[in-house]
């Protein structure tokens, strides 16, 4: 009887530390996800060749933490027409700036100089803009121009520094490796 009792006192502590490292592996998993990084899918083809659709890409949360994005940073953000979706493209335009498409270029503040945009494939139609970007906002677009739902068509043009979710800094699936 007394040997009963001590194994059953046995299986009472072995099981309430199982469910503490459960609960204390839930809670870490839930602070990463909602504080440190962020996990979304690139649906489309508006960021080849640098996402391919289907991709799976991580993002940190805290990368704007102390010093705003910049030019040609991968950022994940709410859609400014709906945020309750999140979208990933490139930042083109910084708070202050006029953008403007022309001849299948970027062009800032009226430089005479387009933007190095060695990273998309194809050269980009249309003329578009000028997009003069608010303070504490961006212009942003996807790699794959011709085919990117961005910046250049929303009803809400630019993306709030509200708006941003984290910096995209990681392909996870299917094939892993860091974004540049």
């Amino acid at each position: 009887m007394e040997e009963e009792k001590t194994q059953k006192r046995r299986f009472s502590k072995e099981l309430m530390e199982w469910v503490r490292a459960l609960v204390i592996a839930l809670l870490a998993a839930i602070f990463i996800t909602q504080v440190i990084i962020v996990n979304a899918q690139v649906p489309t083809e508006s960021m080849v060749p640098t996402i391919q659709a289907g991709d799976r890409v991580i993002g940190f949360r805290l990368a704007y933490l102390f010093d705003p994005p910049q030019r040609g940073d991968i950022v994940i953000f709410r859609y400014p027409d709906d945020e309750s979706q999140y979208y990933v493209k490139r930042v083109i335009g910084l708070p202050g700036e006029t953008v403007r498409v022309a001849a299948g270029k970027v062009y800032i503040d009226g430089s005479d100089t387009a933007l190095d945009d060695s990273y998309i494939n194809e050269t980009m139609t249309g003329d578009f803009g000028p997009f003069e970007v608010p303070q504490n906002h961006y212009f942003v677009m996807g790699d794959n121009r011709n085919r990117s739902w961005d910046s250049r068509y929303w009803q809400n043009t630019y993306v709030s520094d509200e708006q941003l979710v984290g910096k995209a800094i990681f392909r996870l699936f299917p094939k892993p490796g860091p974004l540049r």
